[in-house]
């Protein structure tokens, strides 16, 4: 691990000598614009236990404890903005040095700082919407959320009478096969793979490191804590996001 100026120093070196590079984004990222952590200890799972997909399908009680959940951490990621650490990811997009973001966030947070929405991978899907889980039908949250708040009801698609839940992946609930197939031919494809607050432990989205490493990319794992594949990086920034990413590009503090 670099330290200091020294790191950032060759952060630069890096990105200048990327062509196609591909950012992969975990919590850390967005815990610095205000949104809680779901796993650490005092995260908003030590609070309210996460209703898997099986559970939320099969019965009514469910659904409701599901929205009763969502909608006390809404205003969390509803109110907050993105950060330096997010307008430096959307300027390495705008200069042509990367050509995706794969995420594990669903904050919408990359596409509210500039990323073309075409440009972002969302593994676990998206929370600041919610779609039909029928006909895929998308659906504003205030609407459902004031309903919900005044007699807990449940939203049903207006379109088929489908179940109505956020677009976001819960525990349980497959994988979305397009955005998993396309996150690994963008890594597959990249020349430098930058993994930016994520601790490397849910796969399998964590594996898309050392997949690009194996295919010949660089690697650069920028986490406030050690990871797991710290030993596969060619650098490695035990630091927080937005100040590291920030100073690589000279953006504004």
């Amino acid at each position: 691990m670099i330290a200091g100026d020294s790191a950032i120093q060759r952060l630069r070196e890096m990105l200048a000598a990327s062509r196609r590079g591909v950012v992969f984004t975990g919590a850390g990222i967005s815990t610095e614009s205000g949104i809680p952590d779901f796993r650490s200890p005092g995260g908003i799972w030590s609070k309210y236990r996460p209703i898997e997909f099986g559970e939320f399908m099969a019965s009514e009680q469910a659904r409701r404890a599901y929205w009763r959940r969502k909608f006390a951490t809404h205003d969390a990621v509803a109110k907050a903005r993105p950060n330096r650490g997010h307008l430096a990811v959307a300027e390495l997009v705008k200069q042509g040095k990367v050509a995706a973001v794969i995420t594990q966030n669903i904050d919408g947070l990359h596409q509210a700082s500039g990323v073309p929405t075409d440009r972002v991978i969302e593994l676990h899907g998206n929370t600041t919407y919610a779609h039909c889980l029928d006909c895929a039908k998308a659906y504003d949250l205030d609407p459902i959320r004031d309903a919900f708040l005044a007699d807990e009801t449940l939203p049903v698609c207006a379109a088929c009478g489908g179940t109505v839940k956020t677009a976001t992946i819960s525990f349980g609930q497959a994988m979305p096969e397009a955005e998993m197939e396309r996150a690994r031919e963008e890594t597959l494809g990249c020349d430098l793979f930058l993994a930016v607050g994520s601790s490397l432990v849910v796969y399998p989205a964590a594996g898309f490191p050392a997949l690009a490493k194996d295919g010949g990319a660089g690697l650069v794992i920028i986490n406030r804590e050690p990871t797991g594949l710290d030993a596969l990086a060619d650098l490695v920034i035990n630091a927080e996001i937005g100040p590291i990413l920030g100073a690589a590009l000279n953006l504004p503090g």
